[in-house]
């Protein structure tokens, strides 16, 4: 017929044409394995990190928040007696000696709160006053009496008079130079170490020192700065070492 097409149209011969085209694909690039066992270990090593943090955190909150507790949360009005040690100073690990010459590390005292008391073998009437108002102050604190312990540190060579042996049951003695106990402690300026006591944490940190010497009103604000510190740290620390 003269007025018949028999062409298909443009669009059905575009849709013919494009069915007859091989179909095309994209291939995205996999990890290799050892790129994706790097990436887990990557991934895992990280996780660990935070881990070992999170652990670390909840193992230092107690002491912190005793720390936080004492210094910073307390009533209006209240005055520590003590001067507090800032920045702290850690028991350095010096080779002391025993009264009867057996070596000891000083770092062995850590563990335990300390009461520290200086003076030289002789021991004078300071010394003597000094070491009856360490022993009165820890038998003032009564049940509690048993998380701190007496140090009384020999800064020369001099014996220790056989008559202080009754007072100094239960204490430890230990002779340390005096050069080299002044790389740790310090007294106030213008005093001597030996007219003061000094406070040490269970980390081994000398944390506070009392004013120079004291008489016995002085022993009694002493007193409530210990119970103090000991109320603080009941969460984490306990008797012994």
């Amino acid at each position: 017929m003269s007025g018949f097409n028999s062409s298909p149209p443009t669009a059905a011969r575009a849709v013919s044409a494009a069915a007859d085209e091989p179909l095309g694909l994209t291939v995205h690039s996999m990890p290799s394995p050892r790129q994706a066992l790097d990436g887990a270990e990557g991934r895992r090593t990280v996780m660990g990190r935070w881990k070992m943090i999170l652990v670390m955190l909840c193992c230092a909150s107690p002491v912190i928040a005793s720390y936080f507790t004492y210094y910073v949360v307390r009533p209006e009005g209240r005055r520590v007696y003590g001067e507090l040690i800032d920045p702290q100073r850690t028991l350095p690990d010096l080779v002391a000696t025993t009264r009867e010459g057996t070596p000891v590390r000083l770092s062995s005292l850590k563990g335990q709160w300390l009461l520290v008391a200086v003076a030289d073998g002789a021991c004078d009437t300071l010394c003597e006053q000094q070491l009856y108002l360490q022993r009165q102050l820890r038998e003032s604190l009564g049940r509690e009496k048993d998380r701190i312990d007496r140090v009384w540190l020999v800064s020369d060579a001099a014996a220790v008079p056989a008559r202080l042996d009754t007072g100094l049951r239960g204490a430890t003695v230990l002779r340390v130079p005096a050069a080299q106990l002044a790389q740790w402690l310090a007294p106030e300026p213008g005093h001597a170490l030996a007219e003061h006591f000094y406070v040490v944490d269970p980390m081994g940190n000398w944390m506070m020192r009392f004013p120079a010497r004291m008489d016995n009103a002085g022993a009694g604000r002493a007193k409530r700065d210990l119970d103090r510190l000991l109320r603080a740290s009941s969460s984490w620390d306990e008797p012994g070492r």
